[in-house]
């Protein structure tokens, strides 16, 4: 049982990360340094737990990228 439930949390954790790397895709950065994806990321991160305004910004951005698509 804990070996099905182990599996089953790695899946979900595997396809968590595909799907997240598919926005980096749709983002059109699959070709950036990952250095630079990550300190955008980190830098993203800190301006979000400061400016719920640049939350807002950010969530109109995605969801009119998304279109139909998103979430």
């Amino acid at each position: 049982m804990a070996r099905s439930a182990t599996s089953d949390a790695r899946k979900k954790d595997t396809r968590e990360k595909i799907e997240l790397g598919g926005l980096i895709v749709k983002a059109g950065l699959r070709y950036e340094k990952r250095v630079l994806l990550l300190g955008a990321l980190v830098d993203l991160s800190r301006r979000l737990n400061s400016d719920e305004s640049e939350r807002a910004r950010l969530i109109a951005i995605g969801a009119e990228a998304f279109g139909d698509d998103g979430e």
